[in-house]
């Protein structure tokens, strides 16, 4: 389901005051979150924000095609690997 408008997307608080702190600093920083959940908006573009995949946090920078779109849709929560090669399970 879609969020209502009048709602605004959501973005959590803490997030934005850490935005807000590194814009006005000269050098830029990496932003560090665990909230997966956030919506980019406008304001991200240009930083980079390392996003928590339950394991480490992953370093991702914010360009304008990303507005919309959720944190964690850039960062998988796992790395699938290969199936075994002797797998005799799956062949009956």
């Amino acid at each position: 389901m879609i969020r209502l408008r009048k709602k605004k997307p959501f973005v959590a608080y803490h997030l934005v005051r850490k935005m807000d702190k590194v814009t006005q600093k000269v050098e830029k920083e990496i932003i560090v979150t665990w909230s997966r959940a956030s919506t980019i908006i406008p304001s991200m573009i240009g930083h980079t924000i390392a996003i928590h995949n339950g394991k480490q946090h992953f370093p991702i920078y914010i360009t304008d095609r990303m507005t919309g779109h959720k944190l964690g849709e850039f960062v998988p929560t796992f790395n699938f690997e290969e199936h075994e090669k002797r797998d005799t399970k799956s062949r009956r």
